[in-house]
């Protein structure tokens, strides 16, 4: 059975699918982009800022869940440029304790949605 995870705390949809779904302990969230949940608008002033929203996006999806990032175990992250990755690396980073880190892979893409820099999507384990 699968629950439909939602908070007004990260960005509504913007298509036919649902911020998270949690099936058994397992939780997996859509993509997250740079949108600010509050205003609807996109924050781009530079990667590390827009790397910033992506993560308390993804924070705001796994605290719908009763979850944090020690309960993540696999990322995905999309860069438009991976001459960003140093940048969004960094800003990834101070949200895991590198020990315990999750697994991950990072790729570059021709495009994202909103033409935005970067996107990054979880599965997390209670």
């Amino acid at each position: 059975m699968k629950k439909i995870i939602n908070t007004p705390q990260a960005p509504a949809p913007i298509g036919p699918y649902s911020q998270a779904v949690l099936t058994g302990n397992t939780l997996y969230t859509s993509g997250q982009i740079a949108i600010n949940p509050e205003t609807g608008d996109l924050v781009l002033d530079d990667i590390k800022t827009e790397a910033q929203q992506v993560m308390q996006n993804l924070k705001a999806v796994l605290t719908a869940a009763e979850m944090t990032f020690e309960n993540v175990i696999k990322t995905t992250i999309f860069l438009s440029d991976m001459n960003n990755f140093a940048a969004v690396n960094d800003i990834y980073g101070s949200y895991f304790d590198e020990a315990t880190a999750p697994a991950r892979e990072t790729v570059a893409v021709k495009t994202l949605p909103k033409s935005v820099n970067v996107e990054i999507s979880v599965i997390a384990v209670k």
